[in-house]
């Protein structure tokens, strides 16, 4: 669905298609498609609370990725709200955490390709100066044809079910079709998200979603909502806002203490010469760096 909205975008004008090499596209492709195979194979074979856990350890691992990848540095103040987060979440979802040898590789997978996946989705934009919804359309198409070509030897292979066994119903069809539409919405944000923000603020962002699922749960489906998971999620809630402070203050900080670019410095100092030809004063003084008097 993601990808035919993408064509159908390119085919109006409405988006515009900018080169990204192929190679680019196809190792973020596998990346992205490993993500979502080890997710769900994670869901299958691990406890609800480990799967959580697993969930949880992304934010982390995003961070120490982009340290590696990217030279990035974190601050204290982001560090502890970060953690802040994890904890609150941690209290609201994670019961029983049951694992076994398969179930923590899969996990470890995805927690891997996801991040890397969320990562990659950042750069490409910086690199090739893309905009979100242009990157999504590139890279859907190859992700939805693999996945159709793959994904039922893969399913028939875990499960013993071949996907053409499944037996219709126009309320099923229904309810696939509103949720590839959502999915959609789904898919755009975090693109936008991560292209305008970082995949760590993705992360912290995309636990408000788990409060929201306890919150409206107890809401619209009479799902029971404990002290515990309302601890949770205050403690969750404090700690989105203080990263939000905390990244906020960041990039005040270094606005502040950002040295002027070289080109600009060069170009100032072409324009002081400049001037003083026209006053008719030495050069040595500009080219020296010293004030006039």
């Amino acid at each position: 669905m993601t990808a035919l909205i993408g064509l159908v975008s390119n085919a109006t004008g409405n988006s515009t298609r900018k080169k990204v090499p192929l190679w680019e596209l196809l190792w973020f492709s596998v990346v992205a498609n490993t993500s979502i195979t080890g997710m769900n194979l994670s869901l299958m074979l691990n406890s609800v609370g480990f799967y959580q856990i697993s969930k949880l350890s992304m934010i982390p691992v995003v961070c120490v990725m982009e340290w590696i990848l990217h030279s990035k540095h974190y601050s204290d103040k982001v560090k502890i709200s970060v953690l802040v987060v994890v904890v609150g979440v941690g209290v609201c979802t994670v019961t029983d955490v049951k694992v076994n040898a398969q179930g923590f590789i899969c996990a470890c997978v995805a927690v891997l390709s996801t991040s890397l996946q969320q990562i990659s989705i950042g750069s490409l934009q910086k690199k090739y100066s893309i905009g979100s919804f242009e990157l999504l359309s590139q890279t859907a198409p190859i992700q939805a044809l693999s996945l159709l070509l793959f994904g039922p030897f893969v399913d028939y292979y875990l499960t013993g079910k071949l996907l053409a066994s499944y037996k219709f119903s126009s309320a099923a069809f229904f309810f696939i079709l509103l949720s590839c539409s959502l999915a959609v919405f789904c898919n755009i944000s975090q693109y936008l998200c991560i292209g305008r923000f970082s995949a760590t603020s993705f992360q912290v962002l995309g636990h408000m979603k788990t409060v929201c699922v306890l919150i409206l749960g107890w809401l619209l489906f009479d799902s029971e909502l404990t002290l515990k998971n309302i601890l949770g999620m205050a403690i969750a809630i404090l700690g989105m806002v203080v990263y939000s402070w905390a990244v906020e203050a960041d990039k005040q900080t270094e606005s502040k203490v950002s040295p002027l670019p070289k080109e600009a410095s060069e170009e100032n100092v072409e324009l002081l010469k400049q001037q003083q030809q026209s006053d008719g004063s030495p050069l040595k003084d500009v080219e020296l760096g010293k004030s006039q008097p």
